[in-house]
Parts: C-alpha cells; structure tokens; sequence
C-alpha cells in the first residue's frame, strides 16, 4: 500500500480530462501512469468527474430575504447546516481553495439543488452533492450559508457560518 498511495494521489490531483493507464510493472507491482508503457499490456482506468464549483459574476442584488421567510414552519428538512468549517479558529487554505459539508435530514428529495450563499450572495452552479468546493476566497471574514432551492424557489435555508480565512501572502 505504501508504494501506492503516490500513484493514487497523483490520480486525485490530475485533471479530469488526462487519461490513465494501469498496468503490472516487471516486479509485479501495479503501477499508474499518464502515458501506456511499450511493450506492456495496459488498461485505461476511468475516473468519476471532479465536483467543483466555479464563482458567477454576481447579479443585481436582491432584496434580503426575512428572517421569517428563511425558517419556515414545517420546514421540508429537519436538519439542514454546514459542516466542515472551523469556528474559533482561521480556515487555512493557502489557495484559497477548500470544501465544505451539508448535513441534511431527510437526503435531498427529487428536484431540489444545493446553492451555497457566501456573504449573503448566490455562489457557484447550484448542485446536487452534499460537498461543495469553494475556490480562491479571499482571505478575511467571511460568511457561509446553503439553501435548498426547487428551481428558482427557495425551499429552505441553513443558519449562516461565519469563519474566517488564512492565505498565505507572497509579496
């Protein structure tokens, strides 16, 4: 396992479009690479497609919502937060780059997506999967909330995380 797991995270860091060959190297170790050895017989491995989140250019501000229009009587999930972000201290991400967790009970039903909401404004495409990736954030405080929206409705939204985050600066 030792001498796989840089294969396996070379696989996870190679963008989706690169394709990757297995193969048994001559000690009879299985052995990944970007390009089919000569003379070996390899097989094409097929990797699932990254879940990633590009930001929109913001859009006319809407109006803020009431509190009582964001917790509603009867909600449809009983639970519905963000996990993943720290609290009582900095959020290191040296890119900016990091993900994010919902928790949410019951699973997401039929049409509904996930929409996360940093600093009150609508972030990336809305999703599906309950990890959201939050790419090149500015350092600071920030604020993080997701809603649970059927088309252009809001179904419902979480409570709003504030976190702040810790880049690296180069001068």
């Amino acid at each position: 396992m030792g001498r796989c797991l840089p294969f396996i995270l070379l696989l996870i860091a190679l963008p989706a479009s690169a394709q990757i060959y297995k193969y048994t190297d001559a000690n009879g170790n299985t052995a990944y690479s970007n390009q089919p050895p000569d003379g070996v017989k390899a097989q094409p491995v097929e990797l699932p497609p990254l879940n990633s989140i590009e930001p929109q250019s913001p859009k006319d501000p809407e109006p803020p919502a009431d509190a009582t229009d964001r917790e509603q009587p009867g909600s449809a999930y009983e639970v519905l937060e963000l996990t993943g972000l720290p609290t009582t201290e900095a959020l290191r991400a040296n890119n900016g780059t990091f993900t994010v967790n919902v928790l949410i009970k019951p699973r997401l039903q039929g049409p509904h997506l996930f929409r996360l909401l940093l600093d009150d404004q609508p972030y990336g495409q809305p999703s599906n999967v309950p990890i959201l990736q939050l790419v090149n954030i500015d350092r600071g405080l920030h604020s993080l909330a997701v809603q649970v929206i059927d088309g252009e409705s809001i179904v419902q939204q979480s409570p709003s995380v504030t976190f702040t985050v810790q880049r690296v600066h180069k001068p």
